[in-house]
């Protein structure tokens, strides 16, 4: 049996990075996925999922050094499903992909504009 998950998606923010005990670095960031279908009236619609991508050192490291927001990554990796108690006596889930290999699609689009090359505007002038 095997738990193999590969997601193609937008990533939602920032990287974050913590240390665990043990010098053990975890990486995560959010992942939206779009899936576009035909509902009964056939009519177009689109429905996004999130997902938490948790990245651990080698991999995690370089996730956090060359993914910003906006990014389209594609993961592979496993599915984790967690259970705890919290403080409240609540029983608590989470879910997650714990990537096993992450390529890097497309840069973040900038969002700011370039500035105008003044340079070039004054040499034309100038002539």
């Amino acid at each position: 049996m095997k738990n193999t998950v590969t997601l193609v998606g937008f990533v939602g923010n920032a990287p974050e990075v913590r240390e665990l005990q043990g010098g053990v670095s975890v990486t995560t960031v959010s992942l939206a996925t779009t899936r576009s279908f035909k509902d009964g009236e056939g009519n177009r619609q689109s429905e996004t999922e999130w997902h938490r991508i948790t990245c651990f050192n080698g991999i995690g490291k370089t996730v956090a050094e060359n993914v910003a927001k906006g990014a389209m990554i594609m993961v592979t990796g496993r599915i984790h499903y967690s259970k705890w108690t919290d403080q409240n006596g609540q029983d608590r889930y989470a879910t997650e992909i714990i990537a096993e290999q992450v390529d890097f699609l497309a840069k973040a689009k900038e969002t700011a504009a370039k500035p105008a090359n003044n340079d070039n505007a004054k040499k034309r002038r100038a002539a």
